[in-house]
């Protein structure tokens, strides 16, 4: 079934969107040797997808979808850098899915830990909700991994239920507009 239109936002996004540690921007083509590092990390992507890590040419398929969101929807998943090493360090971001307009986020296992994925997950909720203007969002977690739960409690989702997706049990969230501007997770902006 195809995007209903209102997935489509017309407003344009000035990126980077900069957080204090990390910047999100589109990803490039050559990104993929350093997404790669990412994605092909067996214990990164054991929650991510169909769970385990992907070949070259898979990741290299990744990022020209989500080069192909971004410019079909203006919006997607965004190339996460570390700002003090200028690293690609994971995505987060936006994608239109069954469940509606969906955060995620995968970040490289030297950044778990240091709140880099709550960081990215705040800068994406802030221009879903801001310049983007969209109604909602939904985010989903495999039960087994409570520490990608604990970041969309901390932007302020709520937990609707639970569902399986590629094969594996997950917890459904959504957030809205009022819901994120009272959870006092506000968006983190540069100094």
């Amino acid at each position: 079934m195809p995007p209903s239109p209102a997935f489509r936002s017309s407003a344009a996004l000035s990126f980077p969107l900069l957080g204090r540690r990390v910047l999100l921007r589109p990803f490039e083509t050559a990104d993929v040797p350093a997404a790669h590092a990412v994605y092909g990390d067996e214990e990164v992507m054991r929650y991510v997808g169909s769970g385990g890590a992907v070949p070259p040419e898979e990741t290299a398929r990744m990022i020209a979808a989500y080069r192909r969101h971004q410019h079909e929807h203006g919006y997607a998943c965004w190339a996460v850098v570390d700002r003090a090493s200028g690293e690609l360090i994971g995505d987060a971001g936006l994608e239109v899915t069954a469940h509606g307009v969906e955060l995620g986020y995968t970040l490289a296992r030297a950044a778990w830990g240091r709140g880099l994925a709550s960081e990215a997950a705040r800068l994406c909720v802030g221009a879903a909700f801001g310049p983007l203007d969209l109604p909602r969002l939904a985010a989903l977690a495999d039960v087994e991994n409570p520490a990608s739960a604990r970041v969309l409690a901390k932007l302020g989702f709520l937990r609707q239920g639970r569902e399986a997706a590629f094969g594996r049990p997950h917890h459904v969230f959504e957030l809205t507009p009022d819901r994120f501007a009272t959870s006092g997770a506000t968006p983190s902006t540069a100094p």
